[in-house]
């Protein structure tokens, strides 16, 4: 009930009574209280009524500063709680937004373990996997083209390009058929990214075999895919880019360095090899090592064996490059 319904009712209410009082009851108080008593003689009986209208107003004066304290703390009440609402939301808004943020440096599943655990600031994160697909792919070119020069701003509009690629390059990974693919990161015009970082560590055994290979045939189709995406930027752009790729497969280990800015990275000698094929291949084609070219056959995909080439602090391996539409239409353009 609101203050001043309350203060309407206890005004009237104190009206009735006073008017009860000083009318309706005035002849109960003289049979009562005889003029020949001792009550009479005391002055008591002149004043009654004028104290019963004294009393009944400090009861409805107290009545109504205990209605307006209950009035004003229940709106307090209800300031608090809007104000306590609109914190929480707030505070849920800026956990969303520290989340989106989070997992746009780190993986989903990474980003999960800050968020929810709360274990920023703890023990190093960090993970072993059996079985991850490890893809590097450069365009080598765009060091002879990145050029500092007033046509170009300084090299502004270079960068400007080498963003548009990278970006299209990450547009690709929203697409459900590359939801298991994981950026690592970019390094210079290099872009690195891996496969089989989702599943959980440890139960890579217990996965189907052909799922495990399935990964592998899924970064090939990421990597043509970046082929693609790049021949639709040269066409726009009037270059003549393009991607060298690298890929293998094996152990590596995941997790998360650095106190500011912190980054997530994969080491081992799977990366190792993978940014050998990588640095060792030709423009246009997916160099592969000689175990992944295995699956990939099995898979389907047709591979080329390049023969023995050597490879810093690996000695000499026999890679493979992968034969595909992409990369036929590519050569034949070099050529």
């Amino acid at each position: 009930m609101s203050f001043e319904l309350k203060v309407l009712l206890l005004s009237a209410a104190f009206i009735v009574y006073n008017v009860i009082i000083f009318h309706t009851h005035a002849h109960l108080f003289r049979k009562a209280f005889p003029t020949n008593s001792n009550f009479s003689a005391s002055g008591i009986l002149k004043d009654l009524q004028r104290m019963s209208c004294f009393y009944l107003s400090l009861f409805y004066l107290t009545l109504v500063l205990l209605a307006r304290q209950v009035d004003y703390y229940s709106r307090l009440d209800c300031l608090w709680k809007k104000k306590f609402r609109k914190e929480d939301e707030e505070i849920e808004t800026m956990e969303n937004l520290n989340r989106l943020l989070l997992e746009n440096v780190l993986p989903a599943h990474v980003a999960a373990y800050f968020v929810v655990d709360n274990k920023m600031n703890e023990d190093l994160y960090h993970q072993s996997y059996d079985c991850v697909c490890v893809m590097f792919a450069s365009v080598p070119e765009f060091k002879v083209f990145y050029t500092e020069c007033d046509v170009n701003k300084e090299g502004l509009e270079c960068l400007r390009l080498l963003n548009e690629i990278i970006a299209d390059f990450d547009e690709l990974l929203m697409k459900p058929k590359f939801s298991g693919v994981e950026k690592i990161k970019t390094i210079g015009s290099t872009y690195m990214a891996a496969t089989g970082l989702t599943v959980t560590p440890g139960q890579e055994n217990n996965q189907d075999q052909e799922k495990q290979n399935a990964q592998i045939g899924i970064t090939v189709e990421y990597a043509i895919a970046l082929m693609q995406k790049l021949d639709g930027i040269n066409r726009h752009s009037f270059n003549n880019f393009r991607l060298r790729v690298g890929i293998n497969h094996g152990p590596v280990i995941a997790g998360v360095i650095g106190a500011r800015k912190p980054q997530y990275d994969i080491w081992g000698n799977t990366v190792n090899v993978a940014s050998r094929m990588e640095s060792t291949g030709e423009l246009g084609k997916i160099q592969v090592t000689e175990e992944t070219c295995h699956i990939l056959e099995g898979l389907g995909y047709s591979c080329e064996c390049r023969g023995l080439i050597n490879v810093k602090g690996k000695g000499e391996l026999r890679t493979f490059f992968v034969c595909t539409d992409m990369a036929k239409s590519q050569s034949i353009g070099m050529n």
